[in-house]
């Protein structure tokens, strides 16, 4: 009987470890399938910061280490007070309570490409989903400006908020030129500190010319197109001034289209005076009216929270581990390539 027993209790143990086991596999298997939706749907995740909350912070560490103590109790004491009376204020009203006005802060980076518009375009439609008229967002923009077309979609971005009639304000630490100040320019209102450089309103656009040193060692070039000016000027052929005078027309036509978009966005501007590919300091630019106030932006923030909810919103995407080490393993060699004989010829704002 004691033998029998313990058969079966071996016998029992066996199944349900293996059971377990198979529940794990499943287990497994299920939870790899939804990682894998998870990434499929999801990109990234949109990180909020209440600011209003970082700023009591900040005051409550500096009360705690430099008020005495009698002070710092009587600040306290102060502080519960208020807070007690906005709480009973709140349930007073009840579903009548009105929440202040709110200001979504976003940051842009640029670059000469404005890759820092994949993150913008989420941002600024997590905003538009909850925005109302009286909401502002406030963009703290940093940018010496770049390529043409990555900029004026980066400034299309800034005009879905002036379409939805939220209020825009861009802060201007350091730079906004060139690109940078045409994304600037869409605002309601801009805010730059004393000695950031504004304006360089112009194109440029710059291509080495190997040809006469491939020709001295006997190298010759065959560049074939379809199309009169498929290309004006190359890097290894021989340039004609047929081919540089259309280059040149391209580049004017692109100024003026440049001119045309700030003028429209800031009427009042001297576009003969600040459209010369000039850059001023922050005090200059305040009065050639390239900015309304000179402010920077923590100034601006610190001056309305009391009147307004301020929230940081930040997208930040999933990297692959190759991005997490600074190594791009994707067509490296076909972009290398690509920058190498592209780079040179395209257009500039600047």
């Amino acid at each position: 009987m004691i033998d029998f027993l313990y058969q079966y209790g071996m016998f029992l143990a066996q199944v349900v470890t293996l059971v377990v086991a198979i529940l794990v596999v499943i287990g497994g298997i299920v939870s790899a399938a939804a990682r894998n939706r998870h990434r499929v749907s999801r990109d990234g995740e949109l990180r909020v910061k209440h600011l209003n909350e970082e700023f009591d912070d900040l005051r409550e560490s500096i009360v705690d280490q430099v008020l005495p103590e009698a002070e710092r109790k009587a600040e306290h004491k102060k502080k519960r007070k208020e807070e007690k009376a906005r709480n009973k204020q709140r349930k007073k009203a009840g579903a009548e309570a009105k929440s202040k006005p709110r200001m979504f802060v976003l940051d842009f980076n640029g670059d000469i490409q404005a890759s820092d518009v994949a993150r913008l375009r989420r941002e600024i439609t997590a905003v538009l989903e909850v925005a109302t008229g009286d909401d502002e967002v406030l963009l703290r923009l940093e940018s010496p400006g770049g390529l043409v077309h990555s900029y004026g979609l980066a400034a299309s971005q800034l005009k879905r908020l002036r379409g939805r009639g939220v209020k825009l304000t861009v802060a201007v630490d350091q730079v906004a030129a060139s690109g940078g100040y045409m994304m600037a320019c869409i605002a309601d209102r801009i805010l730059a500190a004393p000695f950031a450089v504004i304006g360089s309103i112009g194109v440029v656009a710059q291509v080495p010319n190997f040809h006469r040193l491939l020709k001295k060692n006997d190298i010759d070039v065959e560049l074939m197109t379809a199309g009169e000016y498929k290309r004006t000027l190359t890097m290894l052929g021989e340039n004609t001034d047929k081919g540089r005078e259309k280059f040149q027309h391209e580049l004017e036509e692109t100024h003026q289209l440049f001119k045309g978009f700030v003028r429209e966005h800031r009427r009042t501007l001297d576009m003969d005076a600040v459209a010369t590919g000039e850059h001023w300091f922050g005090t200059r630019a305040k009065e050639l009216g390239l900015v309304d106030d000179i402010m920077t932006s923590d100034e601006y923030l610190q001056g309305r929270k009391e009147h307004l909810d301020l929230y940081e919103l930040n997208w930040e995407y999933k990297r692959k581990l190759a991005e997490r080490l600074g190594v791009s393993v994707e067509n490296a060699g076909v972009r290398l390539i690509d920058r190498f004989w592209h780079r040179g010829s395209q257009r500039q704002f600047h």
